[in-house]
C-alpha cells in the first residue's frame, strides 16, 4: 500500500512539474511580446491592442498556471520562523496540517467562488471590451478554475507524502518535500 500512495504521489507532483515546465516557456513568449511591443512602438511608432492584451494575458497565465509548480518546489512565500528548526517529521506535520487546514479551503472557495463567472464568460463567449482587443477572454478566465485544481493536485501529493512520513512508511529526509526523492 505505501508504494501505491507513494507513487500516486509522485505521478501528482509530476503533473504539475510538466505543466510547469510548459509554462516557463510562457515567460520566454512574455519577454519576447513585450521587446517586440517596445520596438515598434518607439522604433516604428506602431501599437497594438491585441499584442499588448496578449501580454496581459501571458502574465495571468504565467502566475495561475504556475502556482502549483512553485508550491511543488517549495519556493512559495513561507513565514518559517518555527518551521526550518523542526525535525522533518514536524515538518510533515506543518504541511499535512497547511494543506488540510489552508490549501484547500482556499483553493475550494476560489472554484466556488469564481465558477459561475467564468461559466456565464464562456456562456457569452467573452471577449476584450477594448476595440481590436483580444476574443478569447473566456478562456483566460478558466485558468481562474485551473489554478485551484492544480493547487489540489499538488496539495494532494504534499499530503500524501507527510502521511507516510507522519506514519512511518517512509523515512522523514530534512530539507526534502518533493515525494519522487524518496525510494520505491
Amino acid at each position: 500500500m505505501t508504494r501505491i500512495l507513494l507513487t500516486i504521489s509522485i505521478g501528482l507532483s509530476q503533473l504539475n512539474e510538466w505543466i510547469g515546465r510548459g509554462v516557463a516557456w510562457l515567460t520566454l513568449a512574455l519577454v519576447l511580446v513585450t521587446f517586440g511591443v517596445v520596438v515598434a512602438r518607439y522604433g516604428f511608432d506602431l501599437g497594438s491592442i491585441a499584442v499588448q492584451e496578449s501580454i496581459t494575458y501571458l502574465h495571468a497565465l504565467i502566475f495561475m498556471l504556475g502556482a502549483a509548480y512553485t508550491l511543488r518546489h517549495d519556493a512559495h512565500v513561507r513565514v518559517d520562523i518555527f518551521y526550518r528548526r523542526m525535525s522533518p517529521r514536524g515538518q510533515q506535520w506543518v504541511d499535512l496540517a497547511g494543506t488540510l487546514l489552508l490549501l484547500f479551503p482556499v483553493c475550494l472557495f476560489i472554484l466556488w467562488s469564481s465558477w459561475a463567472d467564468v461559466m456565464e464568460s464562456w456562456r457569452i463567449q467573452e471577449g476584450s471590451q477594448e476595440a481590436g482587443g483580444l476574443p478569447w477572454f473566456f478562456v483566460l478566465k478558466t485558468a481562474v478554475l485551473i489554478m485551484p485544481i492544480l493547487l489540489m493536485v499538488q496539495g494532494a501529493s504534499i499530503a500524501l507524502n507527510a502521511l507516510l512520513v507522519i506514519t512511518g512508511r517512509i523515512p522523514a529526509t530534512a530539507g526534502e518535500t518533493a515525494p519522487e526523492h524518496r525510494e520505491l
